[in-house]
């Protein structure tokens, strides 16, 4: 008896459908940078997260704004 799944034809195109995908743009993931195809999308995703660019936006004050003391530098009156 012969295992059905080692004979299957659709069988590429359904591991090919459910292999993972880059979080950056869409392309097969590479074990290496999973879970991003390459070196360059994992710089790309880091440099947003370094940037604020995964900022939620939201009503709250920034933390530190709420205690009322002046954060700039100090001047001289």
């Amino acid at each position: 008896m012969t295992d059905p799944d080692s004979a299957s034809p659709a069988k590429p195109a359904a591991v090919r459908a459910m292999a993972p995908k880059c979080v950056r743009c869409g392309k097969p993931v590479e074990p290496r940078h999973r879970p991003f195809c390459s070196q360059r999308c994992a710089d790309i995703d880091l440099g947003m997260w370094a940037t604020g660019g995964y900022r939620i936006a939201t009503d709250d004050q920034a933390l530190g704004d709420d205690d009322g003391e002046e954060t700039g530098p100090a001047t001289k009156t």
